[in-house]
């Protein structure tokens, strides 16, 4: 059963009014069996209308009267691309940065390392059993390939392509080709934002960051550890970050990636929303698999990747790596560490479930040689993510790698210097899924509420951007140059009338008033026009719409779990 807060809940209008045995619940709003919103029939009430009601009624921090009907047009504008689409179509090229010589020495000296060196496998002797009979030489937890095996092994089942399904079908992404998915950030035990400072997440702080990345449409993605919720005990926490994007968001959502037992926890967790049967036929979840480089694999990342890779779900096999100290201080050397450590692991995925959607991942950034801080946004990086597309293009795979990364501890100057460069390079380097898009400081530390909106408007740049130019009738203009004559302006051409709102990107970030009007209304900054952002959306969002049955199943299965596995605070 429900807990109490969560039945009480529901008596406040999340479905106790519904149709039962097909009722479902949206935030505040009851929907019939038929999905219609029953704010719309007589004597209910819905979100929408309190939202929209508390967003617009709002004033802060300098807003003008003036100000907010041009918010209201601009929201009126934004509304309608709202349903933009559920990824990118990239129509415009990879930048490659080696030739076919270049590759193929890289390509030669990774093939080396694997025959020579070899890669560990730690604490799973079933592995290295699965090693030994595909044909592998298997030394204690140490792992050797003859040449051009791995390759072959992956070359032979891996898909090039494939679907990770979502709650709403509408946001299912489709991984692999000229198809980017941009993910939020993942991982930080820290948030940020300009009201509280830096501080240890919570739940709370979760929760927001899903709703928040539900109301970004350029963000495809519901991401997995969005922030690490560090008021929850360790050893059950995965349950209740599932349950919120399951429940929060009806975006694609990320499993838990530490050990078998987590891993499977998401599993079953994924066949209460999706069906067993379902999930057989299209991934539901997404799973990193990370290597403790240099040539490293423990239990607990092998752990999940071969049981995300026997369920048929995506595992992305991700050497991570800070140049200069766990690869060498070159691109060329650390380019042949990361494909002999993708090769390795690509290749234990197939061999535990021939078939099973994978990809080569690259976390591959340099690091300050007098201080060791990891640093981001380098041109080393840069050419390494964009050397790794080429890498896994070869292979035929796709690419996994990360985004907007800085060192920068606020969303400041350096913070979108440094992500700006890191996007645009996974980007061109033709990346399917980025991860950390949105939200990173500090390294990864820190997901700042502030630097995700902030980075969101980059990726909304980003997706129109790589749509490329629309060489329709239309946009041609032929006829609106022809009508409107030398010497002339098209500013009241029937033409720009037409296409005016929908002509160019329009930033949701910056301010290209004149001074005179930024002065009036605030004189506020990025960060502080993003704080305000932030509190918008939040005010704005609607919890997509979840079947009642489905949420008490899942919260049926966190109690029990949670009673199996108590509430200590270290894995």
């Amino acid at each position: 059963m429900a807990d109490e807060s969560d039945k009480q809940r529901r008596k406040t209008g999340q479905g106790d009014q519904a149709a039962e045995g097909g009722a479902q619940y949206s935030g505040d709003t009851a929907v019939d069996a038929a999905g219609t919103p029953m704010a719309n029939q007589p004597g209910t009430r819905g979100s929408s209308s309190v939202s929209s009601s508390r967003g617009s009624s709002r004033r802060r921090n300098g807003d003008r009267s003036r100000g907010s009907s041009r918010d209201e047009k601009r929201k009126q504008r934004m509304q309608s691309r709202v349903e933009s689409p559920p990824y990118i179509k990239r129509q415009i090229d990879t930048l490659n940065v080696l030739g076919e010589e270049g590759l193929s020495i890289i390509e030669h000296q990774a093939d080396e390392l694997l025959r020579d060196v070899g890669m560990e496998f730690h604490d799973d002797e079933s592995l290295l059993q699965l090693f030994r009979e595909a044909g592998a030489d298997v030394n204690g937890t140490r792992v050797r390939f003859e040449p051009g095996f791995c390759r072959a092994t992956i070359q032979a089942s891996a898909p090039r392509q494939f679907t990770q399904r979502a709650r709403n079908s509408n946001r299912s992404v489709v991984i692999g080709g000229n198809n980017p998915v941009l993910c939020p950030s993942w991982g930080p035990p820290f948030v940020h934002d300009n009201t509280n400072g830096r501080r240890y997440a919570t739940y709370d702080d979760f929760i927001r960051l899903v709703k928040l990345h539900h109301t970004i449409p350029y963000l495809h993605h519901s991401g997995g550890v969005v922030c690490e919720p560090v008021d929850l005990p360790a050893t059950s926490r995965h349950l209740d970050m599932l349950h919120a994007h399951i429940r929060y968001s009806d975006k694609p959502f990320m499993g838990a990636f530490i050990g078998v037992e987590r891993a499977t926890d998401a599993i079953e967790m994924a066949k209460i929303v999706f069906g067993d049967e379902s999930m057989r036929a299209d991934p539901v979840l997404y799973c990193v698999s990370n290597t403790n480089a240099p040539l490293v694999m423990d239990g607990n990342m092998s752990g999940a990747l071969k049981t995300y890779a026997a369920a048929g779900q995506p595992v992305a096999c991700t050497p991570w790596v800070l140049a200069g100290a766990m690869s060498p201080c070159t691109v060329a050397g650390t380019l042949s560490q990361v494909l002999a450590e993708a090769l390795a692991t690509l290749t234990l995925v197939q061999l535990v479930n021939p078939g099973a959607p994978c990809l080569m991942g690259s976390f591959a950034s340099t690091m300050s040689m007098q201080s060791g801080a990891p640093t981001f946004g380098t041109p080393e990086a840069a050419k390494m993510v964009l050397a790794s597309g080429q890498l896994a293009r070869r292979l035929g795979v796709p690419l996994h790698t990360v985004g907007s990364l800085s060192a920068s501890k606020l969303p400041d100057a350096q913070s979108q210097q440094e992500g700006t460069w890191s996007l645009l390079m996974a980007m061109f380097a033709g990346a399917n899924v980025i991860n950390h898009a949105t939200g990173w400081l500090e390294g990864g530390l820190v997901t700042g509420f502030e630097k995700t909106v902030i980075d969101a408007d980059l990726c909304g740049k980003v997706c129109s951007f790589f749509e490329g130019i629309d060489l329709s009738e239309n946009a041609m203009a032929f006829e609106a140059i022809k009508a409107t004559g030398p010497g002339a302006h098209f500013l009241g051409s029937e033409h720009t009338q037409q296409n005016f709102e929908s002509a160019f990107y329009e930033s949701t970030s910056s301010d290209a008033n004149s001074y005179e009007q930024w002065n009036a209304e605030g004189a506020t900054d990025a960060a502080q026009r993003a704080s305000l952002r932030v509190t918008r959306l939040l005010d704005e969002y609607t919890e997509p719409t979840l079947d009642i049955a489905t949420d008490e199943a899942l919260q049926v299965f966190i109690a029990d779990r949670k009673r199996a596995l108590g509430d200590a605070s270290y894995y």
